[in-house]
């Protein structure tokens, strides 16, 4: 399974990108999905997730600006960004929890990681 992650680039502030963060492989279900951000020299931290049931929590700092939504027929999720700052310059990663099929018949879960887009908010 691989998580590949596009839409990031450079944006004034106030300005609006979305990421996508597509999944691929043999995959039988996606659960949660999560969106992160870090800053180099910085702790990596939790920006946006979505639960299979479409429940969504988003950190204090982009609530309101920011949505997170899913297509389980594409395995993608997004996240749309508005009202961007300078202060959400960052490397965005997506994370989903993933069964996908082992063999035949089998399944198991794992935690998969994107690669990372980056995202920045300068005049």
């Amino acid at each position: 399974v691989q998580l590949v992650e596009s839409g990031g680039g450079s944006v004034q502030p106030g300005g609006s990108l979305k990421l996508s963060c597509a999944a691929s492989g043999r995959i039988f279900r996606v659960n949660r999905m999560s969106w992160y951000r870090q800053v180099l020299g910085k702790e990596r931290e939790l920006v946006a997730l979505i639960t299979r049931d479409d429940t969504t929590t988003y950190a204090a700092s982009v609530k309101g600006r920011f949505t997170a939504s899913r297509d389980d027929a594409k395995h993608t999720g997004y996240l749309q960004m508005n009202s961007l700052k300078p202060e959400d310059t960052a490397v965005y990663y997506c994370t989903a929890n993933i069964v996908e099929y082992v063999g035949i018949l089998n399944t198991e879960t794992t935690d998969y990681w994107g690669q990372g887009t980056e995202v920045t908010v300068s005049e």
